[in-house]
């Protein structure tokens, strides 16, 4: 699948996540929309000014949010991506971001 239809899947499926949450809270969400979420934050980040501190405005804790789901349903390029260091991450997110993005769609189409 081209970049750039991972890119618009994450914005228009984090959305759809984004509502959820606000309306029935973080707590809610099931394993993979946590997983998503925390993409969607870091994406955020990430394309909007190149870096993670715009990221942790949104969500302080999005990284470790996402490696704990990760660990759930043990999906090992979200769990790498999201135990490397800060620093790390920044710099490998976009040669990391169509496997992340590949893993969480597998479990969003077994969960459907």
């Amino acid at each position: 699948m081209p970049p750039e239809d991972n890119e618009t899947w994450v914005i228009e499926a984090g959305h759809t996540i984004l509502e959820k949450e606000a309306a029935t809270g973080f707590a809610s969400l099931e394993a993979w929309e946590r997983l998503l979420y925390s993409l969607w934050v870091a994406d955020y980040g990430m394309r909007n000014a190149g870096d993670l501190d715009t990221a942790e405005e949104v969500d302080e804790h999005f990284r470790e949010k996402g490696l704990q789901a990760a660990r759930e349903l043990s999906l090992l390029k979200c769990i790498q991506g999201f135990s490397l260091a800060r620093e790390d991450l920044e710099r490998r997110y976009f040669e990391l971001f169509d496997t992340m993005c590949e893993e969480i769609k597998g479990v969003e189409r077994r969960t459907r």
